[in-house]
């Protein structure tokens, strides 16, 4: 079974520009077009497809998104290179949480400010402080 880009872009919920526009940069090189010169994704392209949304989702650069789809192409024997590749994307990612953890953090707790029953006379006190701590400095 096949699936037309459009089918495909519902499924992915991309736009049909962005598949095409992925396609145009290398990362789609496994889709054939079918007599008419359509695009025809089949089931393997589908997984494939679900790779590199996951890749952009996450942050992975074009650049680098094609150069893993290149060693998928070459085959088998480039499972080290994918592995290296993806190993560093998942630093990244995971680095990222780091960051993403401790800004949460920081929201949690103004969020507890602004849901605590006397949050106006809580944020009226953090005002004056601030005004009274500038003041003593001169400013």
């Amino acid at each position: 079974m096949t699936y037309s880009i459009k089918e495909v872009a519902e499924m992915f919920d991309l736009s049909v520009y962005t598949l095409r526009y992925y396609d145009k940069q290398g990362l789609m090189p496994f889709v054939v077009k079918n007599p008419s010169g359509y695009r025809a994704f089949t089931e393997s392209d589908l997984s494939l497809i679900h790779t590199i949304c996951c890749l952009k989702n996450t942050g992975m650069p074009i650049k680098e998104i094609r150069k893993y789809i290149d060693y998928c192409m070459a085959g088998p024997q480039t499972a080290p290179q994918r592995r290296v590749l993806m190993e560093a994307h998942r630093k990244k990612i995971e680095d990222e949480m780091t960051k993403l953890r401790e800004n949460l953090v920081e929201i949690d707790h103004k969020l507890e400010i602004y849901t605590d029953p006397h949050a106006e006379q809580i944020l009226q006190e953090m005002r004056e402080y601030t005004e009274n701590e500038k003041a003593a400095l001169h400013f």
